[in-house]
Order: C-alpha cells, then structure tokens, then sequence
C-alpha cells in the first residue's frame, strides 16, 4: 500500500459463494509452485526439524481430512485441539476445516476443568493433543458425554486414545470433497471456534465462518503485516490463541509467505535475534511484552539485515519501546496494530504513512471504525468513548459470524448498526486512534487477555475464601497484574502463607497464567445497591496506591 486514502477508495475483497481455505488457497499454491516453502519447523533450539512445501502440506490436510471421515467425522463438526507449536497442529486444523469440520484451539495453559468446559460447551466430538493433555482429557472425560474419538501426538497414557501417526496413515492422499465441485463448504459456514475471555460469565465461543478469517485476514497480512510472495513471517504466539490465526497461517498462506514455527518454551531475547538472522525472517511480530524485553539487550550484536518489517499487537505499545527498537535495529520501526479473537485487523499503522507512536493507527481498508457514544453516535475528536464497527447496511468481511449457541450474547454485541468492541478509545484530528482501556472488566497481562470470573470462581473453591474480587493493576512491564481481594471464611484469617496458597490452588484450577500475582486481605467488597461488585472502584484504589 503506498497510499492509504486511495487503497481504502478502492479495497474489495470478492467473496464467492462456495468458499473452503484448503481447497482455494492451499491446494490452488499447491498446484502453482508445489515446492514453494509453506512452513519451516524449527525445535527449542531453534533448529530446523521440519518443512512443508505447499504440495506436501496439503497432501497432508487430505489424509487428515480423508482420516477424519474415516471415524465418521462430518460437516460442522466440532474438534477440540490443543497442541503445542508443531506441525501436526497445521495437518490437524486443516484436515478438519477441509472437510466442513470446525477446529476449537486451546492453549496448552489449559487444565482439565478448562478442557471440561470447551469440549461440554460446543459438544464437540473429538479431542487432538500431545501426552500431557491427553492427561487432562482423562481427567474429565467421564464428564463429556459428545467425546467420541481421542487422538493423541506421542505417546499415550491410557487405553482408548489413537496414535496419531497412525490415524494418519488410514488417511488416503487422494483429494477430499464432494464429486460435483462444488466444494464442501459456503463461505459462510463455520470454520474455526476461538473462547474468549469472560468477565461476568465463562468464556463466550466466536464463530469465524470460512470467509471471515480464510479471506479476512488477507486484510491482516496484506496492510498491516506488509506481506508479500516470498516472505518469511515468524509470529510467536501460543497455538490456542487467535494470534495463531492473525499471525501463523491464513492471511500469510493468502500473501504466499512461508510460516516459521518454533517450538519454544520461556522466550530468550538474545536466542530470538540470533533465529531473525538465521532462518532469514523478513517480517516479525510479537506482543509488546517481548518487544520490553529485546530492547534491553544488544539488538546490534545480531545479524537483522534481512528483516524489513516488524509489528506488535494484543496492547498498547509504549513510545520508548518503539524508539530503541528503531535505533537497535538502524531504522526498523515497530508498527502497532488493533483488532479482537472476533475481528481480523481492523486498526494499524502502515509504511506509506507517520507512525505516531503510541497511537493504534487507522483504520484497515474494508473496515469502518469510529468512537461513538452509548447509543452508537459518532464522538469528535478527542472524546472517549466506545470504538466500534460498523456493520450496517453491510457487514465488512473479516467479521465473527456470531457468539457460538449463545444469540443472547451476540445480541448484546450488536446494536445500533454497530459492533461494539468493549474497548474505549478516542481519535485525534488527523483521524489516528488511541486505546484508552477495556469497557469491561477483562485484565490484560503479558498480551494475555484475562476474565476475572473464572479466577474468582477458582478462588472461591477454596476453603478458606468467602468471598472474592478480582482486577488488573497497572504495572508498566506486563500492562496490568492480576489482583485479588478476598473476603477469609470463618475461621481463617489472611497471611503470606494463605495467599502463597491460594496462588497455587489458582494455578492447578484454572490456566496458570490467570493466577493472582497479588493477594489483598479485605473485610468487605465495595458493591452496587444491586449487590455486584463494583470492580472500578477497586481498580481506583489501587492506582492510589492502596490495598
């Protein structure tokens, strides 16, 4: 994009009828250039394990596909995946969706009573992970009544699971899909569930249809991301996270960009740098938590001239970041972009225009956005309010096709010819859009996006908890912690030792990474006459630095 009005004047994005990713996109490259690089496997140490060409990537989504007919899978079927960055995540989640199967990714975080919760909530009909979640699915699956198959990457730990490889292997390569050519999917059916952080609530399931984010994203890869034939795009983000979709597959394969996946633990910034130069990475992203910690080491001592394009998302970014990255790097800026689990890119900054740093950017073509009211009316410049999509008389691509099995909360979302996002914001005169914070009461910590519910329903489990309150506290490296205020039962009383205990019951009830790094001991909980807890009241007290 070299200029931003014109592309928006004249963006269009042709949506057919029949529409299915694997079938248009992966097998068409497939055909085209079948050993072009789809996806380079790389292990902890950064070394290569794996390639896929395009030809082979989707011969394997065909024995998948071929496979999971094979068990009696079919159309609109949900699949629970979770599985760590390997490429048997790729073959899993693409041979359902060519088939009209619907992939539900997890984030390996999750626990059992997690996995309960997803597999009884969309009724899914299959489970695919490694030997450690195999585990958990054990732990539960006398709970889950839809749970048919069991497929397991490794090895397994009790009887009933079926090897992967060895699903794979019953799986013929010859190609999937109805005789008439037709395909087996429309566009709007759908293709992928994400859960998404609850506040008063479990978490909600987004429904992507086959277009919304098999051709939606292009906006993501094409505008913001700046991807083109022949990049090589390395995203970090855990495959159970939306991010995996933004950043590691459907907008990149749509731009013919090769996809590098690393199987990583603990990120090491210097080991991240060293991987940029050695495998050739042209365009990086990464949440602004890391981009904190790259900054504080000798970005010089790196080999970074083959990366031209770097972009960060999931929070705000600080300014200061953005200005040592562009002086480590001699001159690559960092370009902030915006956009939920239920939209593709909707807001970012661009190479064809000033990046004014800390500013989320503008609007992505096909996409309008504005800062409205309450009741959906347009704000001026500089007034916060709510930023929102708008969605009528047409509805941009790109867009959930809805709250999965819950219209009450896709109700709610909509309204007024708007989507509201739940985040506040405000645009300046030039038209370049500032976050300003969540309009609910979702922590977001470390690019983690957090709903207090679930932690204070693992809190209340305890014992020694009556009654509990949770929220972010600002803090400057992780954007917020999560924060706890908790009423003690009879017969308890708060200590160290009790709140180091309540973190741990957290950790093994719900993911580990939604526990409370701080623990505050109270007699009551400020509350509405209604009786809800009055979470901002909370929030105000502790940026008053009291407890």
């Amino acid at each position: 994009m070299t200029d931003y009005e014109a592309e928006r004047a004249a963006f269009r994005l042709d949506v057919p009828e029949r529409f299915n990713f694997v079938l248009d996109v992966l097998e068409k490259r497939a055909a085209a250039t079948p050993d072009g690089l789809a996806l380079l496997a790389l292990d902890s140490a950064g070394s290569e394990t794996d390639r896929y060409t395009w030809a082979s990537m989707a011969r394997e989504t065909r024995r998948m596909g071929n496979a999971l007919n094979g068990l009696g899978v079919k159309k609109g079927d949900p699949l629970f995946i979770m599985l760590p960055r390997i490429p048997q995540w790729y073959v899993a989640a693409l041979g359902a969706i060519r088939i009209g199967a619907v992939p539900m990714p997890g984030t390996n975080l999750l626990t059992g009573k997690d996995i309960e919760y997803r597999i009884a909530r969309a009724e899914a009909v299959a489970a695919i992970t490694d030997s450690e979640g195999a585990a958990k699915v054990d732990s539960v699956a006398a709970n889950l009544p839809s749970l048919q198959h069991k497929i397991v990457v490794g090895e397994a730990p009790s009887a009933g699971w079926t090897p992967f490889d060895r699903l794979l292997e019953t799986g013929s390569a010859d190609p999937t899909g109805p005789s008439d050519g037709r395909g087996p999917t429309a566009a709007d059916d759908p293709m992928l569930l994400y859960f998404t952080s609850g506040t008063v609530s479990y978490p909600k399931m987004v429904m992507h249809t086959q277009a919304s984010y098999g051709i939606g994203h292009t906006i993501t890869a094409r505008y913001w991301q700046d991807l083109r034939e022949g990049d090589v795009s390395w995203a970090l983000s855990d495959m159970g996270w939306a991010k995996a979709a933004w950043g590691k597959l459907f907008g990149q394969w749509q731009q013919g960009a090769t996809v590098v996946l690393m199987n990583m633990g603990k990120p090491d910034p210097d080991q991240i740098l060293d991987i940029i130069g050695r495998h050739g990475i042209t365009e990086f992203c990464a949440p602004p938590t890391l981009y904190r910690a790259l900054v504080q080491t000798d970005i010089g001592a790196h080999d970074l001239s083959g990366l031209r394009h770097c972009v960060s998302a999931g929070e705000p970014l600080n300014p200061e970041v953005i200005r040592v990255w562009e002086e480590g790097t001699r001159g690559l800026t960092v370009y902030d972009g915006y956009g939920q689990t239920e939209t593709v890119n909707i807001v970012a900054n661009y190479r064809c225009m000033p990046v004014r740093p800390g500013s989320m950017g503008k609007p992505t073509p096909g996409f309008d956005i504005a800062v409205v009211s309450e009741t959906g009316e347009t704000l001026g410049a500089g007034e916060e309010g709510h930023i929102a999509v708008r969605v009528a008389p047409d509805r941009p691509i790109g867009m959930f096709g809805g709250y999965y099995m819950d219209p009450e909360a896709t109700e709610a979302a909509f309204h007024g010819g708007w989507y509201f996002t739940g985040d506040k914001g405000r645009v300046d005169e030039d038209g370049y859009f500032w976050f300003e914070g969540r309009s609910d009461d979702v922590i977001t910590s470390s690019a983690y996006r957090i709903g207090p519910f679930e932690v204070e329903s693992a809190l209340i489990e305890h014992p020694a908890v009556a009654e509990a309150a949770v929220v972010g506290k600002d803090d400057p490296e992780r954007t917020q912690l999560v924060t706890a205020f908790v009423i003690c039962a009879p017969g308890y009383s708060g200590s160290e030792t009790l709140a180091a205990e309540l973190q741990e019951h957290v950790k093994k009830t719900t993911a580990p990474y939604k526990y409370p790094r701080l623990v505050y001991f109270v007699d009551e909980l400020p509350k509405t006459v209604s009786g809800k807890i009055r979470r901002t009241e909370l929030r105000d007290r502790l940026r008053e630095g009291g407890g």
